[in-house]
């Protein structure tokens, strides 16, 4: 059997512990070996499965992290690396989920190539073995699969959240008010009961913290009512057009979010991550019932896990977050993999082959 193996220092060298500490020494090995370092997971052959990217480093530049995609300056272009992070209550964990970052950018590359003739995008390519950001050859490793190269935009400071189901934050105001961001729903709804129709209920674009939900009103004075209506207008076809395809593949898209950017020729162009795990909720069809949570194909089922560990006062939601368990590790890296494959139709273990 081959073992995962290390591609950078634990950061212990020279350092010299008493005998009395040799337990949390170990301790502190096996919890750097498991965030720091890549791990290989194992096929049942035997052959490597996943690998796992946590940060980039691309000598000569600096990025600008967010919660899971390291972003980089390209003068002309950008270049967005998805890394394996995973964020939950806008909290990046410590634990890494394998391959991640591929299958958030493949399902993004999907999707951008499905909508090309409905909207204009800001992705130029994935980066490939073949084709690698000119002087970026040496740290191809790190972007195989996982970047995107894409046209620059100013984004729009506002989350574009459409809803198809009421699941979620919506459930929650539902119960309360029977509204979601204002909007005024039919009694008698169950959680994650289909509405009527989709709705457009955008949120605030926070830099650290929680985005809030905002009226497509308080949406317009941030980005004027005109832009606004506008989005919120395209986010609504974008989202139809998904969900009617997905459905199709076994797929219940419940809710989405889009982000949309400014040229600098004034261009409204569709930017970052599109229909992934990390901004959707995905169901499988055949299990659809409403009246309770769902099984679900995306980070949804970490964020159960996590509302385990508030309940039992073992978390509050704030850094730093949790080490998560091994199944769950596993478990989530399942659920994307087999999102990536209902949707776009291709075996996994072929991407980046």
């Amino acid at each position: 059997m081959r073992l995962p193996f290390f591609t950078e220092p634990l950061g212990l060298e020279g350092r010299v512990f008493p005998p009395e500490a040799a337990s949390y020494t170990i301790l502190r090995l096996v919890r750097s070996f498991l965030v720091k370092c890549d791990l290989e997971f194992l096929r049942g052959n035997g052959e490597p499965m996943a690998q796992v990217l946590t940060q980039t480093d691309i000598a000569g530049l600096t990025p600008r992290r967010g919660k899971v995609r390291d972003i980089y300056d390209l003068g002309e272009q950008i270049l967005l690396v998805a890394t394996d992070r995973l964020s939950a209550f806008d909290v990046v964990l410590p634990t890494p989920i394998p391959d991640k970052g591929v299958v958030l950018t493949q399902i993004s590359q999907f999707w951008f190539e499905h909508f090309s003739s409905t909207v204009p995008h800001h992705l130029l390519y994935v980066v490939s073995r073949e084709r690698v950001p000119a002087g970026l050859e040496k740290f191809a490793d790190q972007l195989v699969g996982r970047a995107m190269v894409c046209r620059k935009a100013k984004v729009l400071p506002v989350e574009c959240v459409v809803r198809g189901y009421l699941a979620g934050s919506g459930w929650a105001e539902y119960k309360k008010s029977q509204t979601i961001c204002g909007i005024q729903l039919p009694e008698g709804l169950k959680q994650c009961s289909r509405l009527p129709k989709p709705i457009f209920t955008p949120t605030t674009k926070a830099e650290q913290g929680h985005d809030e939900p905002i009226t497509i009103d308080q949406a317009g004075e941030r980005i004027g009512q005109e832009m606004a209506n506008r989005v919120g207008d395209l986010s609504l076809r974008l989202y139809s057009k998904a969900a009617e395809y997905a459905r199709g593949r076994g797929v219940i898209i419940a809710d989405t979010k889009f982000e949309w950017g400014v040229t600098a020729e004034g261009e409204l162009i569709l930017i970052d991550e599109v229909l992934t795990p990390d901004s959707s909720r995905f169901w499988p069809a055949d299990a659809y019932e409403p009246g309770h949570d769902q099984p679900s194909f995306d980070k949804q089922f970490v964020r159960n896990y996590l509302e385990g560990l508030v309940e039992k006062k073992q978390w509050d939601k704030t850094p730093p977050g949790p080490v998560l368990p091994g199944e769950i590790v596993e478990q989530t890296r399942k659920r994307y993999v087999e999102a990536y494959e209902k949707i776009t139709g291709q075996a996994f273990a072929k991407v980046g082959a």
